[in-house]
């Protein structure tokens, strides 16, 4: 039987709000992100969703996330962290060129996308192949969903020019080898089916 993994991009955070690049740096969610985030516990809930374990990258918002999400414990994943963006870190969004980015931000201290690419597809792969990992939850982050979802959508319209928005999300099966993208939810429909 196929293991379940859910993959939650954190909740709207200030520097969403602000238009500021986040990448490794932090900012704390705002109060809509945090009813966003109480909103996917909801939503769990109400579906009858249980995890068996839980991750979060290493960054704060996603803790903050994750823990309105669910009282379990849960490891934090270096490896889930956001793209990299180096000397742009912290700067306005609007300076950020078009995607796809490719090697853009390595002349400025970032990742690459193949070696982001790389490292959250494994570290998501990883996270599955270990025992008893039958109903994950993972947050992360926007990028990092984006990436994720491009590897496994086999030819599928995602129907996402950009990425995932706060606090969607996004459900795969994982047969040991391969992941398939279920589903992605994002909250206008969790607050649909809550009646919010």
């Amino acid at each position: 039987m196929p293991a379940t993994l859910y993959l939650v991009r954190h909740g709207r955070t200030m520097f969403n709000e602000k238009r500021v690049i986040q990448g490794w740096c932090d900012s704390p969610l705002t109060r809509e992100g945090e009813e966003q985030a109480a909103r996917v516990g909801r939503y769990f809930a109400h579906e009858g969703v249980f995890f068996d374990h839980a991750y979060a990258s290493t960054l704060a918002r996603t803790h903050q996330t994750i823990e309105a999400i669910t009282d379990m414990p849960y490891g934090r994943e270096p490896g889930l962290r956001e793209w990299f963006f180096g000397a742009y870190e912290g700067e306005r969004v609007d300076l950020m060129p078009a995607r796809p980015w490719g090697d853009y931000f390595v002349q400025f201290g970032g990742e690459g996308e193949r070696e982001f690419h790389a490292r959250i597809c494994s570290t998501l792969r990883e996270i599955m192949a270990r025992p008893g990992h039958e109903n994950v939850l993972v947050v992360s982050h926007g990028s990092a969903c984006r990436e994720f979802m491009l590897e496994w959508r086999e030819g599928k319209d995602l129907g996402y020019p950009d990425v995932p928005g706060n606090c969607s999300v996004m459900r795969y099966a994982f047969d040991g080898e391969r992941f398939e993208l279920v589903r992605v939810v994002e909250q206008s429909e969790m607050r649909a089916v809550l009646g919010e």
